[in-house]
């Protein structure tokens, strides 16, 4: 990402498939100040960087999964079988340009995607029970709405 004054005044930032670290930090820290998890970004022809904890780790970072969209071109979840990240759920998009043309990529740690769901609620049913008591409450108060809608029409 390359910041510079417009002939209009007006300050941008471009990201180019040439792009540093340095270049792409304050993009990456805004990921990762928004999400809070660890947050990688690098460009098709430089390395890139590694935040966690508030904080760039690495200013030479690559990734398998950063790797594989850079070839691809496509978003990917998926559990990298080495690196850093090896064995954790991660989701890395790719990032373009105006033109559509590939520059990058961008991927996170995906918190979502690790969450065990099935033990979670295995270990507080009272959540099943909360979440079934609700929608069998709406259920009840929309066959009501039907009910009274239909007396009303005749």
């Amino acid at each position: 990402m390359k910041s510079k004054e417009e002939s209009d005044g007006q300050v941008c930032m471009k990201l180019c498939a040439g792009s540093t670290a340095n270049d792409m930090e304050h993009m990456a820290m805004a990921v990762h100040s928004l999400c809070g998890i660890p947050t990688t970004i690098r460009s098709i022809n430089c390395k890139g960087i590694r935040i966690e904890k508030g904080k760039v780790v690495d200013r030479e970072y690559t990734g398998p999964i950063l790797e594989e969209v850079i070839r691809t071109d496509r978003i990917i979840r998926g559990r990298p079988t080495e690196g850093v990240y090896k064995g954790k759920c991660v989701v890395v998009a790719p990032i373009r340009a105006n033109t559509g043309e590939l520059v990058g990529a961008i991927g996170i740690v995906d918190i979502v995607a690790s969450l065990d769901i099935y033990s979670i609620f295995t270990d507080y049913p009272e959540i099943v029970d909360e979440v079934e008591g609700e929608r069998k409450k709406q259920k009840a108060d929309l066959l009501n709405e039907i009910k009274e809608a239909r007396k009303k029409i005749g």
